[in-house]
């Protein structure tokens, strides 16, 4: 059974174990989560002024929208401000910043489903991120930036928490990723042709869609099969997201179980410490090696 757990006050390792366990944590903004969800909608509202980013795809042709958040998008994940607030918002409930890593924030979009779904603006199918080459101690923080509803959110698939579903992430290696196709996203408007591990067999059962406030936050386990919901609001939503590891957890491969998950490579070189934005030491990074970083790509997140 998963849990919904909404402003619970829990220490940070208590909250890990719920979290591998697969429940789901809801919180109410902080300012600092404010704060980031603010630098992201004043940066969507200068790149598509004077249009309002939320009803763009009445305005700009999918083609004109994905030009602007190609530069718009990594122009957030590299603003430094950004490095400054996720530590002050994962201080803000508990997390040790000598121990908790995180890797940039990614700001997303989900547009009506008859515009942008692809590429840049990928609406993600029902995945585990796990199937994308996470470890499985992996913690997504999800944050939206304006409001949100049942029609826009975010789903999650609970029944599938302990259960495997047919899947072809063995077709995954994060290292090639990197090389042949994150670049290529923006390119890909129509349709997106990228190959990524996918359900084989159809989602059933349950939905939970939670609706935080803009600046509250979804944390999750990185192992939660969870998708883009079917944009049927008529209004685009923006949101952003970053992803947690605590390193003696990583070192351990301590997490959610791994249950169905067959890719290769790892993420585990992304991420930064929350005090000063070091890297994982090697000794952690090196259980993690599978051999394919000798040869598959660049392996790190935009190298």
């Amino acid at each position: 059974m998963v849990d919904l757990l909404r402003d619970v006050a829990l220490d940070d390792d208590t909250r890990r174990r719920r979290l591998y366990a697969g429940d789901l944590f809801l919180y109410s903004p902080r300012a600092c989560s404010y704060a980031l969800c603010e630098l992201g909608r004043a940066m969507l509202e200068e790149a598509f002024a004077p249009h309002d980013p939320r009803t763009i795809h009445h305005h700009l042709r999918a083609e004109e929208t994905a030009a602007i958040l190609a530069k718009l998008k990594p122009a957030f994940i590299h603003h430094p401000r950004c490095k400054e607030l996720i530590p002050e918002i994962l201080a803000s409930i508990g997390c040790d910043l000598d121990l908790v890593y995180f890797d940039v924030p990614r700001m997303r979009s989900a547009y009506p489903t008859d515009y942008l779904t692809s590429g840049i603006a990928y609406a993600f199918h029902p995945h585990r991120d796990t199937w994308y080459s996470a470890p499985q101690c992996q913690i997504n923080w999800w944050l939206p930036i304006y409001p949100i509803t049942q029609e826009n959110g975010l789903a999650f698939y609970p029944n599938y928490f302990r259960r495997p579903i047919a899947n072809n992430s063995e077709v995954y290696n994060y290292y090639r990723w990197n090389a042949t196709s994150r670049a290529t996203a923006a390119q890909h408007v129509r349709a997106d042709t990228r190959i990524q591990p996918k359900p084989q067999e159809p989602v059933s059962g349950p939905v939970i869609t939670p609706l935080p406030e803009p600046g509250g936050m979804i944390l999750f386990s990185g192992a939660q099969l969870h998708a883009t919901v079917e944009n049927t609001s008529g209004i685009a939503r923006y949101s952003i997201d970053f992803r947690t590891v605590h390193r003696i957890d990583a070192r351990n491969r301590d997490g959610a179980e791994n249950i169905d998950s067959r890719c290769t490579g790892s993420a585990i070189r992304d991420y930064l410490r929350a005090r000063d934005l070091a890297r994982l030491p090697d000794e952690v990074i090196d259980v993690y090696n599978d051999g394919t970083e000798l040869s598959e790509g660049p392996l790190t997140y935009g190298a």
